[in-house]
């Protein structure tokens, strides 16, 4: 049977975007299913005016700062659905609909006793979100664990699957981010989940939280806890007030720069990368620059966590881009190191 389909006008989307901005979409569709999206292509084929829209996808809306209007067609992907494929001697392979909740999702596989996302646990969004921005947290990154996705392509009206190599992921990057970030929409997700788990337990923060509980051989979920209690101490709910998590990326540098900042500043957090660069923690930077617990108008900066910037109330897109870029004046300035935007701006 064919799906019908009905485009809302002028819906505001404050509570579709942790942010919490009152943007208004011209056109808005949520998308329950796949035959939606094949009504709406097909549509879209004699339709020229609905054809030539810009189009924005929306998932959980953590990871997008919105402007107050915006004269797309949004699309909400909300298709749901959890399922173990298959087992090899190696992995477990589960899916996920794009528009499953990430922790939701993570909390799921460790009740089915699948270690391997639990480093990912409370990071917020959507399953469909995930890859788009390779997302990751606590020594693990998305990718690693990634097996393949199905996506739907709006310039053939077909699906297709995309495995690891077809998708160009990089640190907190993707093809479908830098590249081809208006021809696929991803339906679902999969990953390869392997049975001889070994814990990741990199960051200073979950080992101690683990050795504080005299928890000397730790399950996934044991990590999952850890990392859900850290990321609680440290990061604001949206429910309460908006944010996007953490807003900027940990600069890459290299040593030469890494250890002329060391010379000034002995207690500069910094990661070895594999290259021999060196990854530096964004917060600390903007933390020596005061911004830490500083409130503007209707924006500010957490007072827990330097990253993370927050609405104090009626913000708009354009004075959250005013705060970061007033924060990456302050940071090049004392560090020459240029911080770039996790979110992005619409």
């Amino acid at each position: 049977m064919k799906s019908e389909i009905t485009l809302q006008q002028d819906i505001s989307l404050q509570g579709l975007n942790s942010f919490g901005i009152d943007a208004r979409a011209s056109y808005f569709l949520r998308i329950d299913e796949l035959d939606q999206l094949r009504a709406l292509w097909e549509r879209m084929q004699s339709d020229v005016a609905l054809a030539s829209l810009p189009r924005l996808l929306l998932g959980g809306g953590s990871n997008i700062i919105l402007s107050d209007q915006l004269p797309h067609l949004v699309l909400q992907m909300a298709i749901k659905g959890r399922v173990l494929l298959m087992e090899t001697a190696e992995h477990f392979i589960v899916r996920a609909g794009a528009g499953e909740s990430w922790h939701e999702f993570v909390q799921w596989t460790l009740g089915q006793a699948y270690g391997g996302l639990e480093n990912l646990s409370l990071i917020p969004g959507t399953v469909g979100a995930s890859p788009i921005q390779n997302i990751g947290a606590y020594g693990v990154e998305m990718q690693d664990c990634f097996h393949s996705l199905t996506a739907f392509d709006f310039v053939t009206g077909s699906l297709r699957t995309f495995q690891k190599q077809d998708c160009a992921f990089a640190y907190r990057d993707s093809i479908f981010k830098s590249g081809e970030q208006n021809r696929f929409v991803i339906v679902d997700v999969s990953f390869a989940l392997a049975k001889a788990w070994q814990p990741r337990l990199a960051y200073g923060d979950v080992e101690k939280f683990l050795q504080d509980r005299e928890i000397a051989e730790p399950t996934p979920t044991d990590v999952s806890q850890a990392i859900i209690a850290i990321r609680q101490s440290k990061l604001p709910d949206p429910a309460v007030i908006g944010n996007a998590g953490s807003f900027f990326k940990n600069p890459i540098v290299s040593a030469e720069l890494r250890n002329q900042i060391l010379q000034r500043y002995p207690h500069c957090v910094s990661y070895p990368q594999a290259n021999g660069d060196f990854k530096l923690a964004a917060g600390w930077l903007i933390e020596q620059c005061g911004w830490k617990g500083r409130r503007l108008e209707t924006v500010g900066v957490y007072e827990k966590q330097a990253l993370v910037l927050v609405n104090l109330g009626g913000a708009k897109g354009a004075d959250i881009r005013a705060l970061a870029e007033e924060i990456q004046a302050d940071v090049m300035k004392k560090f020459a190191v240029a911080l770039e935007v996790e979110p992005v701006f619409v």
